[in-house]
Order: C-alpha cells, then sequence, then structure tokens
C-alpha cells in the first residue's frame, strides 16, 4: 500500500471552512530511519511525538462544521509541518529535555528526503483544500499542561495569531465570556512563525484563520474530544456569521 502523509475528511462538505491538523499523528514512515527514530514507545506516545487528542478534536470538529478536515500522517519529530523549510527546528533533534536518536546524525540530504516524503506532499494537498473560494482556515492543535522544568499552564484553551485578528480577536472574545474559561492569548506560545502553516497557507493568501490550542489532559479520551468540538463548533459560526468574513 503507497503511503500517504496526510488524511483527508469529508471532501464532499460544502461548508466554508478547512478544519486543519498539522500534528495529527506520531507515525514514523517506513522509508524514515526504518519506521523507528530510536525512541522508546513511551516517548512516541508523548506530547513530543504529536498533539495528544487533536486529531479525533479536529474531525469532529470538521463534521459539526459541515466542512473538510486535512491531518497529517507523519510525526512532526520526523519533520514539522507546522515549520517554514528554513527554520532550524524543522527537524527537531532535542525536544523537551529528550535526544531523538535518528535526527541527531540526519545530514542535509536526509532532511531534504523527508521533505519529499511527507511535508511537500501535506502542504500541496492542504493548498488544494484551501482553494477552495471563500475558505476559513482553523487549526487544531493540542499542549501539554506542563513542560519539564516550567511552571504549570492554566489555560484550558489558546487562541494564537499573528497580524491578521479579522477571526481571532472575536473568537477570544467570545471564549473569554464564557466563566469556566481561562483562554490565552497568544498563549502558550506566539500564534506565529514565518513560513508555519498559517502563514503559509493563510497570511499570505489573506484567507481569514485562527489556530486553537486545547490543552491536552482536555481532550483525552473520545468523550471529552466530542465535548470540545460541539463546543467549539457553535462558538466558530456565530463568530464567522458576527464578523461577516
Amino acid at each position: 500500500m503507497t503511503y500517504l502523509p496526510y488524511d483527508i475528511d469529508g471532501t464532499d462538505r460544502r461548508g466554508r471552512w478547512l478544519i486543519t491538523c498539522d500534528h495529527a499523528a506520531n507515525t514514523v514512515p517506513d522509508g524514515v530511519a526504518g519506521g523507528n527514530l530510536g525512541l522508546p514507545a513511551a516517548d512516541m506516545a508523548r506530547h513530543i511525538a504529536y498533539d495528544i487528542g487533536a486529531a479525533e478534536v479536529t474531525r469532529l470538529l470538521a463534521a459539526h462544521l459541515g466542512s473538510p478536515a486535512i491531518l497529517s500522517n507523519f510525526s512532526r519529530l520526523v519533520i514539522d509541518p507546522n515549520r517554514g523549510e528554513d527554520d532550524p527546528t524543522l527537524l527537531m533533534k532535542l525536544y523537551d529535555g529528550t535526544i531523538i536518536p535518528a535526527n541527531a546524525r540526519a545530514d542535509n540530504a536526509e532532511r531534504t528526503r523527508r521533505l519529499d516524503l511527507c511535508y511537500r506532499p501535506y502542504h500541496a494537498a492542504y493548498a488544494d483544500l484551501a482553494a477552495r473560494d471563500g475558505t476559513v482556515i482553523v487549526s487544531v492543535h493540542s499542549f501539554t499542561p506542563q513542560l519539564r522544568g516550567r511552571p504549570p499552564r492554566p489555560w484550558q484553551v489558546g487562541v494564537l495569531y499573528n497580524q491578521d485578528t479579522r477571526l481571532a480577536l472575536p473568537l477570544l472574545a467570545a471564549l473569554r465570556a464564557e466563566p469556566d474559561l481561562t483562554v490565552g492569548d497568544n498563549e502558550p506560545y506566539t500564534g506565529y512563525l514565518k513560513g508555519d502553516a498559517m502563514d503559509r497557507h493563510a497570511l499570505q493568501t489573506g484567507r481569514p484563520h485562527v489556530l486553537i490550542e486545547l490543552r491536552n489532559d482536555l481532550i483525552a479520551d473520545a468523550a471529552s474530544q466530542h465535548h470540545w468540538a460541539a463546543r467549539l463548533a457553535p462558538v466558530l459560526e456565530t463568530v464567522l456569521a458576527q464578523t461577516q468574513l
């Protein structure tokens, strides 16, 4: 069976949204280091390898919104699709205190091979989906409650953005109006890296967009994933209607 570095849900759905998940999987293709980066299974199940829970929320949210979704099918430790091709963190050799053995010895030729196998086909498929008229992009990510040696993160959800705030700021306000939520404004990290997925597919093309971060302990099982998808969908629809984008 031919390896595909992405999955697409709902290609026949006609909604305006495109729901994306750049860090959906902890898959290591057989064509990369024989399918093993040299990490134990416990590390490949951690947030360093993928965004825990984000894939399921992405699929469910897209279904609620009647819109397509695209999800990566390779670990960010293979190569990070949410980085520009010239970003030094594109191929991580150390992540949250963990050395990635197969990356520590990867040279430029190996980097290019992984770009061609995983990264570039993913972004080509992403661009095709985003090219529909009126597309609005929502990128779903998750974050760990606490990095090693760092304080706990208090937010349940974060809204990330850069200079295009047309969708992000109204969404931030709508979520902050809900009394049970602590919502991060460009937290737990900034919403922009040059050449990242939002820069490439939204900022450079003028498409409305926002990146949503969910704390991964809150979307760790099916019930919580359904809860968050059902909670976010009507808020997104309301905000889009209010902004008249």
